[in-house]
């Protein structure tokens, strides 16, 4: 299966390492800066391989099958309609769009071109994730009471200042846009995915130079009459703290944690299926980096869903639910009010101007 990746930033390793061992051919790179994108290729010895600095040009030239969108995020959706509209299948970099009405642009779109479309939230397929998972199908948690997720990093001025999108209402959106949507969905996921209604705070605290927040805390009522709680800042000092994963209910509770949700902490159930102890030391998983192992299987399930015609785990009416949830807790904040849903046509450019003054 022919392969192109557009954008050679930060995340792309990650994307050509996962297009790799799921033995895709790589056609080629593109990036506006041909420098990064030729480094990408030097990284991963692609001799050979074409960089383009236009999309366009490329998709009409290599004609790849699966084109993964790695740019900054206020550039997804328009890329994303131009790759699908000319026959291509996409991954698309979280979030899928930074407004509904371009997440509904895009899920129509695929409808019509008849393309598979995933978004790139890779945690889903975390082996603690799936554990979780895995017992929550199976009804182990019994009725739920509430879910947690925390994401409490680091992130300091050099960080936004290699990217100056970052932090922009236009391009990206604050913290819980960019750094904790991927624990926003696995909550949504794991509570039954129907949300009633959010209440939250934002705050821009310890980051003057952006324009979007730092800090953001929500609560989240879900139809199934379960509860979410929802931290997430890039105010901890020094370094990345932990990013967490809490589920309780009547019949069992678990955690997990790690750099990025990566480990099992807590396992308790009362049917005693299994070894809490030997649970955890199973699955404890190490990353090197905050992004983990998730885009392998998450590159495996696409390529399968590509030849087979179903969906993917990932598809994207999930992008627009996490991407949905994120612009609930930015409009209930600014309005201070609870925000039900679903939601109209909210984009993170309505909240233009929220800390300044």
């Amino acid at each position: 299966m022919r392969y192109a990746l557009i954008g050679c930033g930060r995340i792309s390793p990650n994307h050509i390492g996962a297009a790799k061992q799921n033995g895709l051919e790589i056609a080629a790179l593109c990036d506006l800066v041909p420098e990064a994108a030729k480094a990408l290729a030097e990284q991963f010895s692609l001799e050979g391989v074409p960089v383009y600095t236009d999309y366009r040009e490329m998709i009409s030239a290599q004609k790849p099958e699966l084109v993964a969108i790695a740019t900054e995020s206020g550039k997804h959706a328009a890329i994303a309609l131009d790759c699908i509209a000319r026959g291509c299948n996409v991954i698309i970099e979280k979030p899928i769009a930074l407004s509904m009405a371009d997440a509904d642009a895009i899920i129509e779109a695929a409808g019509k071109y008849g393309v598979t479309v995933c978004a790139n939230h890779q945690n889903r397929f975390n082996r603690s994730v799936q554990l979780i998972r895995e017992a929550l199908e199976a009804g182990r948690f019994g009725k739920l009471s509430h879910g947690a997720a925390h994401v409490r990093w680091n992130r300091g001025k050099g960080y936004y200042d290699q990217a100056p999108w970052r932090g922009t209402w236009e391009q990206d959106g604050g913290c819980l846009m960019n750094q904790c949507i991927h624990n926003i969905d696995l909550l949504r996921w794991m509570m039954g995915d129907e949300v009633e209604e959010v209440t939250a705070y934002t705050d821009r605290l310890l980051h003057p130079y952006l324009e979007a927040e730092d800090l953001g805390m929500a609560m989240v009522k879900f139809r199934n009459g379960s509860y979410g709680l929802i931290e997430g800042t890039t105010n901890v000092y020094g370094k990345n703290l932990e990013e967490t994963l809490y589920l309780f209910g009547e019949k069992g509770m678990a955690k997990a944690a790690g750099a990025s949700v990566n480990t099992i902490e807590e396992w308790r159930f009362a049917d005693g299926l299994d070894d809490p102890e030997e649970v955890k030391k199973r699955f404890s998983e190490n990353p090197p980096n905050v992004y983990g192992f998730g885009h392998a299987p998450l590159y495996a399930d696409v390529v399968d869903a590509i030849r087979t015609g179903r969906k993917p785990l990932v598809d994207a009416e999930a992008g627009k639910r996490a991407l949905e949830l994120v612009l609930a807790i930015y409009l209930s904040a600014k309005e201070h009010r609870a925000v039900k849903l679903p939601l109209g046509n909210v984009a993170t450019t309505d909240f233009s101007g929220r800390f300044d003054g």
